[in-house]
């Protein structure tokens, strides 16, 4: 069932519950967004395949299967980017999600304005716009170029290893990166059961990007059980 909403950028939202579907076309609206909906795994894909969609909102729990599986099956052949959308907020679920391909995952009941700020992240990471080589945030400047970190302008001395992880962590700015996500891409594949390694860098990482003095501003946010997401506050 396809929406007739007003023209805009245009989401698939696929869950069974008309409610929440309602919500997230009266909270979409508003920012420019035409909602088409789907109830289940096989009209997801039979409203994608006739209707070009830029993002995709998926349930966790439908009535044909499970979200994981749309997620997987979207990315045979999409790089859309992906929320899941879910009542579930076990730790194991969610990275299994984000492992399936899911760019983010926002547990129900959800806020009306972050869940915006999380879809226009999720687009704006798929622009095709030219890579940042230097990028600043509250106060932390990271020269991905030139491999040189900053914080209110004081150089910060990382290792390889720290700057590595950091720069992963800022190129994809706001998204949750799962553990095995972070180790594959800074370690290897060999590393990518390795939490206890990763969970170490990122101390060390934080102890010195952080203020020594006065409040924290939480570069490198916890989910925990499942990875870690650059979004300063």
């Amino acid at each position: 069932m396809a929406s007739q909403s007003p023209a805009g950028r245009r989401i698939l939202a696929c869950d069974d519950e008309l409610k929440i579907l309602r919500a997230l076309k009266l909270v979409l609206r508003p920012a420019g967004f035409e909602v088409v909906t789907a109830a289940s795994i096989e009209e997801a894909l039979d409203v994608v395949a006739v209707t070009p969609v830029e993002a995709a909102i998926i349930d966790l729990v439908l009535p044909d299967g499970n979200g994981v599986d749309l997620c997987r099956r979207l990315r045979e052949w999409s790089a859309m980017p992906i929320i899941v959308l879910s009542a579930v907020g076990e730790e194991q679920e969610k990275v299994r999600a984000l492992d399936a391909g899911a760019d983010d995952y926002v547990t129900k009941p959800f806020g009306p304005q972050e869940f915006v700020a999380r879809l226009q992240a999720v687009l704006r990471r798929a622009s095709p716009e030219p890579e940042e080589s230097v990028v600043s945030a509250a106060g932390l400047e990271v020269d991905l170029a030139a491999h040189v970190v900053r914080r209110d302008g004081e150089e910060i001395h990382l290792t390889r290893t720290e700057f590595e992880l950091l720069r992963v962590l800022v190129r994809n700015r706001g998204r949750l990166m799962t553990h095995r996500a972070l180790l594959t891409e800074v370690w290897g594949p060999e590393y990518a059961d390795d939490v206890t390694v990763l969970r170490g860098q990122i101390a060390n990482l934080r102890r010195k990007i952080e203020p020594p003095r006065g409040p924290r501003r939480h570069y490198v946010r916890t989910e925990s059980g499942v990875g870690y997401r650059f979004d300063p506050k």
